[in-house]
């Protein structure tokens, strides 16, 4: 036979007998490294999408579907502004129409999207409620993201910090809503804009600043800088700077779960993990693949894209083509296409993020799988303190300024008797305090010495002729 027929045929066999997981893919080897990162000492192997003994029932696939949530924009007052907001001009409206739900019928081969509802708002379910103790949680942890950040981009320009340093201001609704439903045992993955979800994850704003800082009582004593917060402790795996780094490791740390949970039997292991990542990674390989494993195998991930419409400098319309039938490039329409449900919210209003938050988290944990969350969101500063920000227009600017997630949650309070103007401003005093107690923490936090130098760098510094202070051993070298 002809050399072509011959390898076509090896081609098939490696196909065949090729494990899905094989680890010489980068995901596959991603997963396990956020599974070995969580602690866990199961091997890699997978038992399939029911967990061993589970009834019958639970080995039947749900019907994944997608929903909108949000709620009405109103005005904001007696609040403090972000800098966009503040210099917000004029009237504008939302810089969008939001399409209906599109649903998946499991009777039908077809998908078909709903027309649109006319409204150029999403309108919030008003059953949706939370207490007086959930509400003050809400505000307070956005609020502190927000002072945090804009005590940042002081300290920056103070060149206390360097580097590149993303801020996230105006996306605080996300991050609240997503990790203030989770558990404290629960798994967050970040990506290089991660200050607020440490924040939010519990880790001590002083520790995350001495680390911007690059001291000694960092989160990760200073050696790893605005990018790679990290913090066992508090289950927060990082944040990321290649982007999609850390979707598969964040299944890795949901892998382990329901591994150790299904397959040794220890039924307290019913962790969810939550993995942020703007609509620029979702063009990315990781993405994709990621999002196959986690369905196949129905890990406890939520996925959750900050859709801030801009990859850096590229509007997200030219980036990413849409789905057929679509204007527009909606990244929640990829969940079913891998079994999973996707759900477009308004990433501008925390309560809209918070109930289809606590919807996905109790699926996962429940074992019935992942779910893709598309938050619509913005940034109310350049990519980085480095950008200009000079692509983006006005008008688009100051449409997003009128929808900021939190003097809308403040106003939204005290309409509902949650909270009264004393009490939100004694909140606000007290978020001051704590970011100014943050700064003073770093500031007083001493400089890493030089036998850190090459820590978790090499297994034996001294083979390469470094001595244990971080010095020379060689005579020629002080």
């Amino acid at each position: 036979e002809s050399a072509p027929s011959e390898r076509a045929r090896a081609r098939e066999r490696e196909r065949v007998t090729r494990p899905a997981t094989d680890p010489t893919t980068k995901t596959a080897t991603m997963m396990m490294a956020g599974a070995a990162t969580t602690g866990s000492k199961a091997q890699l192997v997978l038992s399939g999408t029911s967990r061993p003994g589970a009834a019958s029932a639970d080995r039947k696939r749900t019907t994944p579907g997608h929903h909108v949530v949000g709620t009405r924009t109103g005005s904001s007052v007696g609040t403090r502004r972000s800098p966009a907001a503040s210099a917000a001009k004029g009237s504008a409206g939302s810089s969008r129409k939001v399409v209906s739900v599109a649903s998946v019928d499991s009777n039908s081969k077809s998908q078909k999207a709903s027309p649109p509802n006319g409204s150029d708002k999403v309108v919030f379910d008003p059953s949706f409620k939370v207490d007086k103790d959930a509400a003050k949680a809400m505000y307070v942890d956005m609020l502190r993201g927000r002072n945090f950040e804009d005590m940042c981009a002081q300290m920056y320009y103070r060149g206390k910090m360097f580097g590149f340093v993303h801020l996230y201001n105006g996306q605080e609704a996300v991050s609240t809503g997503v990790i203030g439903a989770m558990r404290s045992d629960d798994y967050v993955c970040s990506t290089y804009r991660d200050h607020v979800h440490a924040v939010s994850k519990g880790v001590p704003m002083g520790k995350v600043m001495a680390e911007l800082f690059g001291k000694k009582d960092g989160i990760c004593r200073g050696q790893g800088g605005s990018m790679h917060m990290f913090s066992a402790e508090h289950n927060f795996l990082g944040g990321f700077a290649f982007i999609g780094e850390g979707i598969p490791v964040g299944a890795g740390a949901a892998f382990q779960a329901r591994y150790r949970r299904d397959v040794l039997g220890d039924e307290s292991a019913d962790q969810v993990c939550a993995s942020f990542f703007g609509d620029g990674t979702c063009n990315n390989g990781a993405f994709y693949e990621t999002l196959n494993m986690a369905s196949l195998y129905k890990l406890p991930c939520l996925f959750v894209v900050e859709n801030n419409k801009w990859a850096i400098g590229m509007a997200h319309d030219r980036s990413t083509a849409p789905s057929m039938g679509d204007k527009e490039p909606y990244i929640y329409k990829k969940g079913p296409a891998f079994g999973m449900p996707g759900v477009l919210v308004d990433g501008m209003d925390v309560m809209a993020v918070r109930k289809v938050a606590e919807e996905a988290i109790a699926r996962a944990r429940r074992g019935d799988g992942p779910t893709l969350i598309e938050c619509e969101t913005y940034r109310y500063r350049g990519h980085s303190l480095a950008d200009p920000d000079e692509l983006r227009k006005a008008e688009e600017k100051e449409a997003y300024a009128k929808r900021d997630p939190i003097p809308k949650f403040r106003d939204f309070m005290i309409k509902q008797g949650l909270a009264t103007e004393k009490e939100v401003k004694e909140w606000e005093k007290q978020v001051e305090e704590e970011v100014d107690e943050a700064v003073e923490f770093a500031d007083a936090s001493p400089r890493p010495g030089k036998e850190q130098l090459l820590e978790n760098v090499f297994a034996d510094p001294s083979g390469f002729g470094i001595s244990a202070d971080g010095g020379s051993q060689s005579p020629n070298f002080p």
